[in-house]
């Protein structure tokens, strides 16, 4: 594995002053130098099947003693928890649920393992616990038709902090349970219907509670601190405009708070904020996505990630020194795994890395020899790195000419240069997300298929400071529509591609952004995959959960006082001018792009004697979690494409 020679690799550091610039990556601008490299040795073995089996690994955390790891993994199947011995070896299953579960958090004395749970993907979570010795489960919170999600001890392990939403509310409060009284207190009470309070933080003395507050438009946030003992919170935040505060982590000491925020220069940065004075100190000023990580625990460095053009690295900032220094991880994407990252003793550092060629795992970074060692082991036997595709960091600019959209783009081997080739435009969700240099099962399969890649961050995507990531809003649909076109027109230019043969194809908004490319441009398009889509401005609000309904009223305006413009953005009504086949996928219990809306694009595309294939997977939510579910999907999407856009015939398998 490349990835496990790069960690092996004794890499210097590198080391920057505060707040001094990131170097820009080289991206390239001109389709003519997108170039597909040539290979001896690769094969067409990336299947769906084998591709859905590899792992994956989700949230992890420390125990208090150092010595286990606990992680979400699929390995068998579903999101159940895992242990696994901190300097790597055979992990072992905890617990054992046909229900996903995520955000474990080890209780301090090491007793219990706190973590969430939902039921066949509704996002109706319970809180539960776990003992690590005995496997024994007890479900805390029991309420299903509330959800309580982020389980967060406090110091002395007594008290459990978690966020707790009603399934017709669309507010997040913050509700602490006391373990041995076994009863609630409500922390925060009667938040406006339009925030929602996120992201509990404990001061180290167990007395207070640090928090962020959201906006439902997704521009404007704060951060309070709430004393535990009389529910009294105070805004440390105060300002005027739309500002994004963020809490990531409290001092030692209790006096600061680590933040990140737009407020400095409209990118989000990181800074230091004293409670007693609200007076923030910037450690970053830069012009990408900087995120802040935790304080080592005895407070005298914090840790932040940099997110510039879709790679992240992890940083370490020194307070005596005013030095930071970046660590030494292989490229792609790095950001520190858990409820604290750092062990105990302020040695080690616990991190996600995941790349383009490889499943995200979890590694373990050693301060004293500046070496990591792998922790868990995702890439399954019979899938190899070097069938993989790295993807090409490109810019081309919007048809507007406002923006420069940044994209990846993922190019087959072997490949001649004769404009016969299938290529994909892959469209992220969010719209506030960004497509990074991640592992793809499917885009690797489709690229060792023999279909080229693209995938764009459209305006509205996070990574690129705040007046990119507003520019649509209440234009959902409409510049970023043309953001996506013209990456199909930025393709073709390569010579690679047959423009008769360019597919679109996303999940949730990304969904929506497909509906919308082959309905407001039916001639580009030779197919269509909306997976998990909504389709009617006016059903969606009408029949999503409360939370999301607030952020499409925030984000589009009113649906009566702008009906011509919520008309204009569904696709719905424009069912009668689509040409290209769709396949549309959907989960039964999705409470964000509820099924209805995949099945009233499927009748009326039907009714006027259009393709819409479809499939509804009842016992999933937003998203398919099940292996099973998730082989079954995307094998339909595989047979699908290369039923109606099959790839040239390229010999791009060359065996010596």
């Amino acid at each position: 594995m490349r990835a496990l020679i790069a960690f092996a690799m004794a890499i210097p550091m590198s080391t920057l002053v505060a707040a001094q610039t990131l170097p820009v990556p080289q991206a390239v601008t001109d389709p003519k130098q997108i170039a597909s490299k040539p290979s001896g040795t690769v094969e067409r073995n990336l299947s769906i099947e084998k591709l859905y089996m590899t792992r994956q690994v989700g949230q992890a955390d420390w125990s208090p003693d150092g010595k286990t790891i606990v992680f979400v993994s699929n390995i068998s199947g579903r999101n159940n928890l895992w242990l696994v011995p901190a300097e790597g070896g055979w992990p072992t299953q905890l617990t054992v649920s046909d229900q996903r579960q995520t955000a474990p958090a080890w209780s301090p004395d090491g007793k219990w393992i706190a973590y969430q749970s939902d039921y066949d993907g509704d996002e109706q979570w319970d809180i539960f616990i776990v003992s690590p010795k005995t496997g024994q489960v007890v479900n805390l919170t029991n309420t299903r038709e509330i959800a309580e999600e982020d389980p967060t001890w406090s110091p002395d392990g007594r008290y459990l902090a978690y966020v707790v939403k009603p399934k017709t509310s669309s507010v997040f409060e913050m509700d602490v349970f006391d373990m041995v009284m076994r009863r609630v207190q409500h922390l925060t009470a009667d938040t406006p219907k339009d925030k929602m309070n996120v992201g509990p933080v404990w001061s180290k003395d167990g007395k207070w509670l640090a928090y962020s507050q959201h906006q439902a438009k997704g521009t404007d946030s704060n951060i309070f601190v709430a004393e535990v003992a009389t529910g009294k919170s105070t805004l440390l935040t105060k300002h005027s405009g739309e500002q994004i505060y963020t809490l990531d982590d409290f001092s030692p000491d209790g006096k600061t708070l680590l933040i990140t925020s737009n407020a400095e220069n409209g990118y989000e940065n990181v800074g230091l904020l004293d409670i007693a004075s609200k007076k923030i100190s910037w450690l970053t000023k830069d012009k990408w996505e900087i995120n802040g990580g935790e304080f080592s625990p005895d407070g005298k460095r914090v840790t932040w990630t940099a997110d510039v053009d879709g790679n992240t690295d992890i940083f370490v900032h020194d307070f005596g020194t005013g030095k930071t220094t970046s660590l030494p991880l292989p490229q792609g994407v790095n950001e520190p795994s858990g409820k604290s990252s750092a062990s105990k003793d302020g040695g080690r550092l616990l991190y996600y890395h995941n790349g383009p060629t490889a499943p995200g795992d979890l590694w373990v970074y050693q301060s004293a020899s500046g070496k990591s060692h792998q922790v868990t082991h995702s890439l399954i036997a019979g899938l190899r790195s070097e069938d993989m595709v790295e993807p090409y960091l490109v810019h081309y600019p919007s048809k507007d000419g406002k923006w420069t959209i940044s994209a990846f783009v993922y190019v087959p081997y072997n490949l001649p240069r004769n404009g016969q080739h299938p290529a994909i435009v892959y469209v992220h969700g969010g719209p506030t997300s960004q497509t990074v240099n991640a592992f793809s099962r499917f885009i690797q399969h489709a690229a060792n298929q023999g279909y080229i890649v693209i995938a764009p961050n459209y305006r509205g995507s996070t990574g690129y400071g705040k007046e990119f990531q507003q520019a649509n809003l209440f234009d959902m649909g409409g510049g970023d529509l043309q953001d996506v076109l013209a990456a199909a027109e930025w393709i073709k230019q390569t010579g690679y591609v047959d423009p008769k043969k360019l597919i679109v194809m996303g999940g949730s908004y990304g969904g929506y952004m497909s509906m919308m490319a082959v309905a407001k441009a039916p001639e580009v398009w030779a197919a269509g995959v909306p997976i998990v889509p909504f389709v009617n401005y006016f059903t969606e609000i009408e029949n999503e959960d409360p939370v999301l309904r607030e952020m499409d009223l925030a984000t589009m305006g009113d649906p009566v006082k702008n009906k011509a413009l919520f008309e204009d953005r569904s696709p719905i009504f424009f069912v009668d001018k689509i040409k290209a086949p769709l396949l549309l996928l959907a989960g039964g219990n999705d409470p964000r792009c509820p099924k209805s809306e995949t099945l009233q694009v499927v009748q009326a595309i039907k009714k006027q004697g259009g393709v819409a294939d479809y499939k509804i997977y009842e016992n999933e939510g937003h998203g398919f979690s099940r292996v099973e579910n998730q082989i079954d999907a995307y094998k339909r999407v595989s047979d699908f494409l290369k039923a109606h856009v099959p790839p040239a015939d390229c010999s791009c398998e060359l065996k010596p």
